[in-house]
């Protein structure tokens, strides 16, 4: 009786072990949930979160299994971190699974992004180590990917619009020149040491020229008659307008002498106070700050004359110091000076750079649509005028325009050594560092680039799009109008506002009609898909091989009409 009863428990023990020490089994897929499904890039990371359950009466007490997930793509993989689980006889510091209940665990994964993802498969490797051996469960597929339409945000030249900065070239400069006549006290006779002096003599010299030249005009001849503010009104309103009538009649009968048809403008100043604040601002009179106070507390005319002559040793100086300066005529000379023709400068830019102004060789560039001409005349700018920062800018955003990144990036940095605190430059280089990838450099050249004539919001909302976060892409892209502003949108789902901004962009090309394609595929709108792609592969045929990969377009895979297009 106690054999029997021995070897019945020894049946039900050996039963016992060998049920928990058999190779676990294959996990049935529905076992899994992956978050998101299909995968998608954000922020240039491929990252999923994927939730598992451990069967009852599935994990073996004595086993630890390392479970690793994979992306499979074009005969590549990339492993993910793997997780480690422990039997309930196992001592460690993994996560403990009841042979009895099962578990459920979740694990994540993150992956870089290379755009061979776009086709690939998600998978769960699970290595089971236990004390007398090691093997492989079947793995298991837990997601489709990659969707890559985030991808799509265009850091290119067309889309961001680097700056050129403009030159200051103006074809007519105004040159002013002017000259006092001045008079004895309470008088408005010339004195031929006033006619004769050197600015006048300079001033009627300048008018004779400008007569005679093709490229100078006198605009403006202005003569005004002033007084002194010491005092009557009556008395210093006649001298002042005597001192204007004498002083344009001698200069009419000099105009006379030179032929010329320039007319005199005039007007004439009874009291000049003006001209007393300007001059007693610039000297060193005692009771300087009270006079001027005085000017300030004081409108009528001769309560300010009082009050000045109350001050008796500051009104000596002003008599001696200010006041014979304003009994005057002013003379005022404007000559417009025409400079050289579009066409002198273009070919002086093309024969001999060195006899332009930096201001005109810079004004060169704009009188020419090609790139190339454009480069070339930046690149004497820099060779010329090796201190002005525009000339290095402005070369690197036609080398920017060429698709030529890094020479861009290069010029760009030259012309921030030379002006640090150019907004433009700053802007410029916050656009070659984001085409770059480098998005740590972009972000702190726009945070100098505040003023730009660029379109910063626009600058500041592609960065932060590549860099996954849409939240301050959406504030700072706001209603802009552009590719990269409804790719935001479509990555938000919001296909309404996307379909209005594509609508808008101004420029329309191959990108605009495949995210309108992309549009079309989210909301099931067969047509939309069709004539979009269409335009969008007539425009790049590139993007042809890129739908054929795309899982956006999963649906219409085996579509004739589809693959039609990407023929």
């Amino acid at each position: 009786m106690r054999k029997q009863l021995f070897f019945a428990v020894s049946m039900v023990l050996a039963l016992f072990f060998s049920s928990c020490s058999k190779d676990m089994t294959a996990l049935d897929p529905s076992l899994f949930k992956c978050n998101p499904n299909p995968l998608e890039v954000k922020g240039g990371k491929v990252d999923a979160t994927i939730t598992g359950t451990f069967p009852v009466k599935y994990f073996t007490k004595k086993a630890t299994v390392t479970v690793t997930p994979v992306l499979k793509f074009e005969g590549k993989e990339v492993k993910g971190t793997p997780v480690t689980f422990q039997g309930e006889k196992i001592v460690g510091n993994d996560q403990t699974i009841s042979y009895k209940l099962g578990g459920t665990y979740t694990l994540k994964a993150s992956f870089d992004y290379v755009p061979e993802m776009a086709k690939s498969e998600l998978y769960l490797e699970f290595n089971v180590v236990t004390k007398k051996k090691t093997y492989q469960i079947p793995s298991v597929k837990v997601a489709d990917g990659v969707i890559a339409t985030s991808q799509l945000a265009s850091t290119s030249a067309s889309e961001m619009a680097p700056v050129i900065i403009p030159d200051k070239f103006q074809r007519i400069i105004q040159e002013k020149q002017d000259a006092d006549i001045l008079f004895l006290i309470q008088q408005s006779k010339l004195r031929k040491t006033e006619t004769n002096s050197a600015d006048v003599l300079a001033l009627t010299k300048k008018i004779k020229e400008a007569s005679a030249s093709q490229n100078e005009k006198v605009s403006a001849f202005e003569v005004s008659g002033y007084a002194s503010p010491d005092g009557g009104m009556k008395l210093n309103t006649n001298l002042a307008e005597k001192r204007e009538a004498v002083t344009v009649s001698y200069l009419n009968k000099e105009l006379k002498k030179l032929k010329t048809g320039v007319k005199i403008d005039s007007k004439f100043t009874a009291e000049d106070w003006a001209g007393f604040q300007a001059l007693m601002e610039k000297s060193n009179i005692q009771d300087k700050q009270v006079i001027l106070r005085v000017l300030t507390m004081y409108t009528d005319p001769e309560q300010r004359e009082r009050e000045i002559k109350n001050l008796s040793v500051a009104f000596k100086a002003i008599a001696q110091e200010i006041l014979p300066q304003l009994r005057r005529s002013r003379l005022n000379l404007t000559v417009d000076i025409t400079g050289k023709s579009d066409e002198e400068i273009a070919k002086l830019a093309k024969e001999d750079a060195s006899k332009l102004s930096v201001e005109e060789l810079l004004y060169a560039a704009t009188l020419t649509n090609d790139l190339s001409e454009k480069g070339t005349i930046y690149q004497k700018v820099t060779d010329i005028y090796p201190t002005d920062a525009r000339g290095f800018n402005n070369l690197g955003t036609v080398k920017f325009q060429q698709g030529n990144v890094d020479d861009a990036s290069r010029y760009y940095a030259k012309a921030f050594e030379i002006d640090p605190k150019s907004a433009d430059v700053n802007y410029n280089l916050g656009l070659t560092s984001l085409a770059k990838g480098d998005l740590t450099k972009s972000e702190e050249s726009f945070g100098k680039a505040a003023g730009t004539t660029g379109n910063l919001s626009q600058g500041l909302g592609t960065l932060y799009l590549v860099k996954g976060d849409y939240a301050k892409a959406k504030t700072y892209f706001g209603s802009a109008v552009s590719n990269n502003a409804a790719l935001l949108q479509i990555l938000n789902a919001d296909y309404s506002g996307a379909r209005k901004t594509l609508s808008a962009v101004a420029q329309p090309n191959a990108t605009t009609a495949y995210l309108g394609a992309v549009i079309g595929a989210r909301t099931n709108d067969r047509d939309a898909v069709y004539s979009n792609l269409k335009s969008a592969v007539k425009q790049d045929s590139s993007f042809a091989l890129k739908a054929a990969k795309d899982i956006e377009f999963s649906k219409f895979a085996t579509d004739a009409d589809f693959l039609s297009i990407l023929k």
